[in-house]
């Protein structure tokens, strides 16, 4: 398949998943992503798998590492978010991972192997946040230990 028509068909995807349907009386679009994702646990999954299509493409184009990067943590933000009931569905809604990560293929396809400062710096941002909320559970352990005397 063509560069071309596979852009299409993630366009498409992108659409189906988060602008397919117009909230009346407003300019909010939102699409299936927000609707499968009332599935608890399930629709979240699903979503996410299908949103990986544009990460896959993404690697197929040689787009940057960083970038690809960047762009499994859209979905996996959109999917841990995803997980909280009745909030996630809402916040599917506003955060709509596949577009902001089509716009990323769009821009770095056109330019493979060029990453910008601010891929570089959403990503550490990224890795320190993970980095900080593993490290957190030790920190109160410890805390909590100390206080009792144990340490």
């Amino acid at each position: 398949m063509d560069r071309e028509r596979r852009l299409r068909l993630l366009h498409a995807i992108q659409r189906g998943l988060d602008e397919r349907f117009l909230l009346p009386g407003t300019r909010i679009r939102f699409g299936w992503d927000p609707l499968i994702g009332l599935v608890p646990w399930v629709g979240d999954a699903i979503t996410a798998f299908v949103a990986c299509a544009i990460v896959i493409q993404a690697h197929q184009m040689r787009v940057p590492r960083v970038v690809q990067l960047r762009m499994l943590a859209n979905v996996g933000f959109d999917l841990l978010i995803g997980v909280v009931p009745v909030v996630g569905d809402v916040a599917d809604v506003f955060w709509k991972s596949n577009s902001r990560n089509l716009v990323l293929l769009e821009r770095h396809a056109a330019l493979p192997g060029t990453a910008t400062f601010a891929d570089w710096l959403f990503v550490s941002a990224v890795l320190a946040s993970i980095l900080a909320a593993a490290a957190l559970p030790l920190v109160v352990l410890y805390s909590i230990a100390r206080a009792m005397g144990q340490l």
